[in-house]
């Protein structure tokens, strides 16, 4: 008797986890199922941004192997969703010329984009005397022949989707924003830089964005 009575209550307690286990599974299932009808409704789409323009104040290399450089950025960034907001946390942006970075990190403080909304920022982005590669001089004398060079402007951060009252965790957000700029119709500077100025430089660069 003592025998069948373990034998039952061992077989109770294995039905038992069984169905919390069932129980468990069917919940997560439902919950996956909820988030993934949500996100279907929603279709959440990532922001645009869009480099406008930018305006050289220094971009020369007269010390051998240093670089210094110091551009105003106008950037544009829209959300083109109808349901959900975007946190904007820790942006940062900087210049890359030849897959070297030129500048510092400029922090564009954080925002809240509601649904449709378009913000502009005019950050600045400098580096003085920044150590790059010995063929950098070089390929900005090609630059000064071609009479156009190019620059990868990067925004870097992290951003949270809002919906309703919910708010998600932190999600990467790189963007990469190529910038052509052609100073063919500008005099060359007499101090040995490669581009004129306190010129604005149209560029109007729809950007390349992961999340």
């Amino acid at each position: 008797m003592a025998y069948d009575c373990e034998k039952h209550c061992k077989n109770k307690r294995k039905k038992l986890v069984k169905l919390i286990g069932a129980i468990i599974g069917i919940f997560i299932v439902l919950v996956l199922f909820t988030i993934l009808i949500i996100w279907a409704v929603l279709r959440p789409t990532k922001p645009t941004f869009v480099l406008q323009d930018v305006t050289v104040y220094a971009f020369n290399a007269t010390v051998p192997s240093f670089l210094t450089s110091n551009f105003l950025l106008t950037v544009t960034s829209r959300n083109p969703n109808r349901r959900i907001g975007i946190y904007y946390d820790d942006l940062r942006v900087y210049a890359v010329y030849r897959n070297q970075q030129i500048t510092l990190r400029t922090i564009i403080p954080g925002f809240y984009q509601g649904h449709k909304d378009v913000n502009v920022w005019s950050p600045f982005v400098s580096g003085t005397a920044v150590p790059v590669a010995p063929f950098i001089s070089s390929a900005l004398n090609q630059d000064r022949s071609a009479g156009a060079l190019l620059l990868l402007v990067k925004l870097e951060g992290r951003v949270r989707w809002k919906v309703g009252n919910f708010i998600t965790g932190r999600y990467h957000l790189h963007a990469n924003c190529p910038a052509a700029i052609n100073f063919g119709g500008y005099p060359s500077p007499s101090d040995g830089s490669i581009v004129q100025y306190n010129v604005k430089y149209q560029v109007v660069q729809r950007c390349d964005v992961s999340v």
